[in-house]
């Protein structure tokens, strides 16, 4: 749990991401990615690991290799959130 956890924060980070902008890309609820990334997802099933690994068109075993891939893409167009655009409601 915790590979999949450390993995999805480093290739997300990597591909410069928000949580919400890796949601609609993976097709997961922001709030979803966030549970995972903090730890409070206790169990991951494979299929669920297979769409994160798809996001980055990686495959499983690419996702959960120790060293982290550095040739990964993003499976679909981000769209960009307001967090990048500067236009955050304060």
């Amino acid at each position: 749990m915790t590979r999949v956890r450390n993995r999805l924060r480093e290739l997300r980070r990597m591909h410069h991401l928000t949580q919400q902008e890796l949601a609609e890309v993976a097709d997961f609820s922001q709030n979803f990615l966030q549970q995972i990334e903090a730890g409070r997802k206790k169990e991951i099933w494979l299929s669920t690991v297979e769409r994160l690994a798809k996001a980055f068109s990686l495959e499983v075993h690419e996702f959960l290799a120790p060293q982290c891939p550095g040739n990964t893409k993003l499976s679909r167009k981000k769209v960009s959130s307001r967090v990048h655009k500067g236009t955050v409601k304060r």
